[in-house]
């Protein structure tokens, strides 16, 4: 197999993220606020986003496009003007070899459904939806703001709206059994689309749920438990003709998978803008990581001032080779045994030919990947490796 990893200074992609949500989920860490009619802030937050937009084209040089990606935060609050100004302020600068992947994220509320058409014609080719769960109690816990028929609708709605259409799932969830999960699935799998992420909960600390959890309110699955879950994702959506080309992204057939997260995997510059988006440019030769202000105040004051990054470093030859070591190793294609080499790990003793004889990695046309044994557990396979 070639080596899929883009050469530095060809085709960028654009992450946009929109910070604004109708309801924080207890469950999430993101840079997210409470979207509460903010008319002006969010005019000069998108003025800002397109004056960043054009200051990293300036630094990263003529580039093609390789796909956008809305995320947040929920962009489909968005206005449909403002995602179609985005998007053809994208174009302008980064001429596309041939149409481009367009992604945005959205909750599968009534209320967002009726803006679905007036997205697509804003230019947006593949929705995302946040279905996290198809149980009414199961959504409440999770504090979402739709119900699971609200949900079904908005597939529907999406499904004639949009060509590609992902939606993500919440599994791992407390009292959840493999039978539930399983019929759940299956009943997912009913609404058709083409791609799907499930997630496994994940208690972070300083989130509502992590509260609650170091308070005792209620406590998350077991390994033994969390695991048995995982099998019956694999299993299900296995049987149901889809591929998990990354541990936690499952497409029907190659077309289905997401390009604009198959380019950040497998090492692609992408842009990032809007109140703390992270990016990775090739700038000046090196991998360079970007971070912008986190606050939405200080974001559009940096973007004025010409400051929009609160973070710039330029990752050393080990780290940029590490990074994609951790990011190939998720999916399918694995990472290149020359980005091991780099690093200093020999293929041929050590952690790596321990974990090959265990059977957790595998090796063959120059590229290391995950078996299905190993991807369960591979943040232990990713930490013995590269101790």
């Amino acid at each position: 197999m070639t080596d899929p990893v883009p050469a530095p200074g060809t085709d960028v992609a654009l992450y946009v993220h929109w910070p604004y949500c109708a309801r924080i989920c207890p469950y999430c860490d993101f840079n997210v606020f409470r979207d509460r009619g903010r008319g002006e802030e969010q005019t000069a937050l998108i003025r800002a986003i397109l004056t960043d937009v054009e200051a990293q084209a300036a630094l990263a040089g003529p580039r093609r496009l390789a796909s956008i990606f809305f995320g947040g935060g929920t962009p489909s609050l968005m206005a449909p003007e403002a995602v179609a100004e985005v998007i053809a302020r994208a174009h302008d600068l980064f001429p596309p070899r041939q149409p481009v992947e367009i992604t945005l994220e959205a909750n599968p509320t009534d209320a967002e459904a009726h803006r679905f058409a007036a997205l697509a014609d804003a230019g947006v080719n593949r929705l995302s939806l946040g279905v996290q769960a198809l149980e009414d109690a199961a959504l409440a816990f999770l504090g979402r703001n739709h119900t699971a028929d609200e949900a079904r609708r908005a597939v529907a709605v999406a499904g004639r709206a949009f060509p590609r259409l992902s939606i993500d799932l919440i599994y791992a969830r407390p009292g959840q059994t493999v039978e539930g999960w399983t019929a759940e699935l299956i009943e997912a799998l009913d609404l058709g689309f083409e791609h799907v992420s499930p997630y496994q909960l994940t208690i972070e600390p300083t989130t509502a749920f992590g509260r609650a959890v170091a308070r005792g309110v209620w406590t998350p699955p077991d390994e033994d438990k969390a695991a048995a879950l995982y099998e019956t994702t694999q299993a299900v959506l296995e049987q149901a003709g889809f591929e998990a080309y990354e541990v936690s992204n499952h497409a029907r057939g190659a077309a289905g998978r997401s390009a604009h997260n198959l380019h950040v995997w497998r090492g692609g510059d992408y842009i990032g803008v809007g109140p703390g988006a992270h990016g990775r440019l090739t700038l000046d030769g090196a991998r360079t990581a970007t971070m912008a202000h986190r606050g939405i105040a200080d974001y559009v004051a940096g973007v004025e001032t010409g400051a929009a990054w609160s973070e710039r470093e330029t990752l050393e030859a080990g780290a940029a080779a590490e990074e994609r070591v951790l990011l190939g190793l998720r999916t399918l294609e694995g990472a290149a045994l020359a980005d091991l080499a780099r690093l200093g790990r020999s293929t041929d003793a050590g952690p790596f030919a321990g974990l090959i004889e265990d059977g957790f990695l595998e090796s063959r046309s120059g590229r290391v990947t995950a078996t299905a044994s190993g991807r369960p557990v591979l943040d232990a396979v990713l930490k013995a490796l590269l101790a």
